[in-house]
C-alpha cells in the first residue's frame, strides 16, 4: 500500500516535469470525448488540435483570458485565496451555491491532465497538479500550455484550431475582437458558439473588452 501511495503521489510530479520539455500530442480529455460518444452511441466530433509555440499565441486572447478567467494569475501560486474568499462571501450574501473560482493553472491541470467534473476526488487530483505546475513551470509554459490544449468546442482543443474553426483563419490573424468572443465561451465551450453569440456572451466578450486594458501584466509580456 506505500508503494502504490508513493506512485500515485509521484506519478503526477512526473508528468509535470514531462510538460515542462514536452508538448502533448493529446490529452485524456480529448480520450474521453470520444469515449463519450461512441458510448452515447453517436459519432465523435473529429479532433481539432494543432500546437503552436508561445511567440505564435496573440497576446490579444492571452489578456483576454486572463482578464476573463484570472486576473491575478501572475501574483498567486496557482490558488487565488482572495478570488475563493470573495466567492465564499457572495454565495452566503445569496444564498446560493458557490462559484467556482478556478485559476488559469487550474484549468489547465484539468485540460491537460484530468477529466470535467465536480467530484471531491478530481477537484483534490487537480490541487494536487496545480501545486506541482506551479512548482516545476514557469508562468510562460503554463500560459502555453493553457492555451494549446483548453477545450473550445466539440472536438476543438487550443486557440489554434479554435481560430481555423470558429473564424477560419490562424491565431495570428485574429482580431481583438474575435479574441475576446473566444474567451466569452469559456468555461462552457460546447454550448456557447462565438460566431453567433447569445446576449450572454456578447455582453461578457464586451466587458473583456472594457476591462482588458486594465489588466497588470509583467514586464515584456
Amino acid at each position: 500500500m506505500l508503494l502504490v501511495l508513493a506512485a500515485l503521489l509521484i506519478i503526477p510530479m512526473l508528468e509535470v516535469g514531462c510538460v515542462r520539455v514536452v508538448d502533448p500530442p493529446l490529452t485524456p480529455l480529448m480520450l474521453l470525448r470520444s469515449a463519450e460518444a461512441r458510448l452515447g452511441g453517436r459519432t465523435a466530433a473529429p479532433r481539432r488540435y494543432t500546437w503552436i509555440a508561445f511567440a505564435e499565441i496573440p497576446r490579444s486572447f492571452l489578456r483576454c483570458v486572463l482578464t476573463s478567467e484570472d486576473q491575478r494569475f501572475f501574483q498567486h501560486h496557482g490558488f487565488d485565496w482572495h478570488e475563493m474568499k470573495i466567492a465564499q462571501l457572495q454565495a452566503e450574501r445569496r444564498h446560493k451555491p458557490l462559484r467556482g473560482a478556478s485559476t488559469i493553472t487550474m484549468q489547465c491541470a484539468r485540460s491537460l491532465f484530468l477529466w470535467q467534473g465536480r467530484s471531491l476526488i478530481r477537484k483534490g487530483l487537480e490541487a494536487y497538479y496545480t501545486f506541482w505546475m506551479e512548482v516545476l513551470l514557469p508562468k510562460r509554459r503554463i500560459l502555453e500550455l493553457y492555451a494549446n490544449v483548453i477545450e473550445m468546442g466539440d472536438g476543438v482543443y487550443g486557440i489554434e484550431a479554435a481560430a481555423e474553426a470558429h473564424f477560419a483563419t490562424p491565431a495570428r490573424r485574429l482580431s481583438r475582437e474575435q479574441a475576446a468572443l473566444l474567451a466569452a465561451i469559456l468555461p462552457n465551450p460546447r454550448k456557447r458558439d462565438p460566431r453567433q453569440p447569445s446576449p450572454a456572451v456578447s455582453a461578457r466578450a464586451a466587458r473583456i473588452l472594457r476591462d482588458e486594458p486594465g489588466l497588470k501584466t509583467p514586464a515584456g509580456f
